[in-house]
């Protein structure tokens, strides 16, 4: 069964300054299954997902830089089962940060590209400054120290977690985290939502295979019902072949634009969101160029 519930994050430490802090900080949980809930925040970052198991906890992205500690104070009020695994869909700030608040004790997990990318942690396409860099300060403290390339899986029986990467989208290293006894997928910002997404070309995403991506991601991953966004609610299966299509159909409105000898603003100002994806968010204008220009680059480049 599916419900929501409101609960506030209480961290016991031993500075006063950071009980504020994070107590400050209040975690909204939806419970999926009766062993598989997503935490938001607002202020958070992305979606994280928590997987209980028989032998511990297994959680997926961990949000902006000081929620590692109430994301824990919040498992512990969920179940007594220690966490033994934090995933990484990919290495934005806003799902990672929260690593360097968990033990030296869990094993983290991410795609080989993820590693490398969280290990430099540099700018994001369209910025000009880096992210915060939490590795950096604490001696690399929760950076993955276990990897893949194209499919891993933890666990067994109804605890198995299958983890699978195929090809550049949001970024170089987008993981695909399936809970196959529950079908159901958390896709990181692979599929954030139904929006524009953001190619973060300077950390190896591609607005050129992104299609591919998402439609070898649809076509190989069986018995899934439900996927947890990066940063919306949960959407179905047939929503990612859409979200596929979606981005398929913006690379086509670009390479046409190119053909006809547009410039990237002229792509920009006159593209609008296709009838057909109704339920979709408003298009952000400098979200709309920036994709195009990530595009144009690659096709030129």
């Amino acid at each position: 069964m599916k419900r929501s519930i409101v609960l506030a994050s209480m961290c016991v430490c031993s500075l006063a300054a950071l009980v504020a802090q994070d107590a400050a900080k209040v975690i909204e949980v939806e419970q999926l299954e009766d062993n598989l809930f997503v935490l938001r925040g607002d202020g958070g970052g992305g979606n994280t997902a928590v997987f209980v198991t028989t032998g511990g906890v297994v959680v997926v992205d961990s949000k902006n830089p000081g929620w590692g500690q109430p994301i824990l104070e919040q498992i512990r009020a969920l179940t007594s089962n220690p966490v033994t695994t934090l995933i990484n869909t990919h290495s934005h700030h806003d799902h990672v940060s929260g690593n360097v608040g968990f033990p030296g004790t869990v094993d983290f997990v991410a795609h080989e590209n993820t590693k490398a990318n969280m290990e430099v942690m540099r700018p994001y396409t369209g910025r000009t400054e880096p992210p915060v860099n939490v590795f950096e300060d604490t001696n690399g403290r929760g950076l993955p120290t276990q990897t893949f390339s194209e499919r891993m899986s933890i666990g067994s029986g109804n605890d198995q977690v299958d983890l699978y990467y195929f090809g550049r989208a949001h970024t170089g290293g987008d993981a695909w985290v399936v809970f196959p006894s529950l079908r159901t997928l958390h896709a990181g910002d692979a599929f954030l939502g139904k929006r524009v997404p953001f190619l973060d070309a300077e950390n190896g995403g591609s607005g050129v295979e992104i299609p591919d991506t998402l439609q070898k991601a649809h076509d190989t991953i069986q018995n899934v019902d439900t996927i947890i966004t990066g940063h919306s609610t949960q959407a179905s299966w047939a929503d990612l072949y859409e979200w596929a299509a979606f981005n398929r159909d913006f690379l086509a409105m670009v390479r046409t634009g190119r053909s006809e000898g547009k410039t990237v603003n002229e792509i920009a100002n006159s593209w609008t969101m296709p009838a057909k994806y109704t339920d979709y968010a408003g298009p952000n204008v400098a979200g709309v160029r920036r994709n195009i220009q990530v595009i144009v680059d690659e096709l030129e480049g």
